[in-house]
């Protein structure tokens, strides 16, 4: 990967290269299982009505899996609904970027050279690729999800954000930048098309009856996943633009391509025919929801301000990395300077824990394949 004129390039059809790897991502996933495990009753409600009466495999597909840690969670329950219901084989896929870090997945999927899936009918496999791209044959899986990764943009829909790291702009309380309104609905349309696009995708490969779940972390009429988080890491990279060990420039083509939807907005492509998706799926269940965060809850308990820092920015730099490390100019120094960057974070937060308050919101919808 590198950087360019737009921003770092990554694969085709993506705008990060993934998470980061080497078993930090799994060990600092916590608030996302948390959001999703919040809608595993939804996963069950699928998984009980899935139409198994055709030959072949039962074939599950998780798009975004990381590391596996919890992908394989939500293979594990998904199992336990099916395997009762059904006596043929079943299919686990397990799918992310081709610049994922697939050798800590297969490692979880295979924990102590067993595979970690307790039935001599489940089958694991891994597909690199896009979610934005059809990655399985027509009619071939009956159930797909994906936790949080649709939150990535499938590509940059401005080449800057002179004002801010993040499209929807830095919280109310903080007001640390900003981002033209024009820009932010340039990243809405994105957001939308994107969903339109994946669910044209998944379309082709569920069979009629097939269910699709999908989860996200965004945003209410009360508060954003973005809030804090970002203003953090906003003010993080602007101590090293003020330090001049990143231009301004530097600054200005740099932001994370992610957007924070709405539940309608989430919703939205489902139905509206500007997307290219309408028809395609009958909406069963929506769900906006807040969910607890790990560490806050810890430092509440304990008052460890030194772990709290930790743990918090290693939360989110697991999904930032990249992004951050390709927008910085490529020099012997760039890992380094990244190092740095994440270190400030970490002091600004222990300086100032109440001026980044983080909240973690979440939107769902669990569909069924017409047809």
């Amino acid at each position: 990967m590198s950087a360019s004129e737009d921003g770092p390039t990554f694969s085709t059809h993506s705008t990060t290269s993934g998470m980061v790897g080497g078993g930090f991502y799994n060990a600092n996933s916590s608030p996302q299982w948390n959001a999703i495990e919040a809608v595993l009753p939804m996963l069950d409600k699928a998984t009980n009505s899935l139409p198994v009466d055709c030959p072949g495999p039962v074939c599950l597909a998780d798009f975004g899996c990381s590391e596996g840690r919890n992908s394989i969670a939500v293979m594990q329950r998904a199992l336990t609904s099916l395997l009762p219901h059904t006596d043929r084989p079943v299919q686990t896929i397990h799918s992310d970027l081709p610049t994922n870090d697939f050798s800590k997945l297969f490692l979880n999927l295979q924990p102590g050279g067993k595979p970690v899936f307790e039935s001599d009918r489940v089958y694991s496999a891994a597909v690199g690729g896009s979610m934005y791209d059809q990655l399985l044959p027509d009619r071939s899986v009956h159930l797909a999800t994906t936790f949080n990764a649709i939150g990535f943009l499938s590509r940059r829909p401005v080449k800057t954000l002179p004002g801010y790291i993040f499209p929807n702009g830095p919280s109310k309380e903080r007001a640390n930048g900003f981002v033209a309104e024009e820009d932010r609905k340039a990243f809405a349309a994105q957001a939308k098309q994107d969903v339109g696009t994946f669910l044209q995708k998944r379309a082709r490969e569920l069979i009629p009856g097939g269910k699709l779940l999908v989860q996200v972390f965004g945003a209410n009429e009360t508060a954003s996943t973005c809030n804090g988080l970002y203003d953090l890491l906003n003010d993080a990279v602007l101590a090293h633009v003020d330090l001049g060990e990143i231009s301004r420039e530097t600054y200005e083509r740099y932001y994370q391509p992610v957007y924070m939807r709405t539940l309608d907005e989430l919703v939205a492509p489902v139905t509206d025919e500007t997307y290219g998706a309408n028809g395609l799926f009958d909406i069963d269940q929506t769900k906006s929801y807040e969910i607890a965060v790990p560490f806050n809850e810890r430092f509440q308990s304990d008052g460890d301000l030194d772990r709290y820092a930790r743990d918090y920015v290693n939360f989110f730099r697991a999904f930032t990395e990249a992004v951050l490390s390709g927008a910085l100019p490529e020099t012997p120094d760039r890992g380094k300077l990244v190092e740095r960057i994440y270190d400030t974070a970490v002091d600004l937060l222990k300086a100032h824990p109440d001026r980044y308050p983080f909240r973690y919101i979440a939107i769902a919808m669990l569909l069924t394949r017409a047809g």
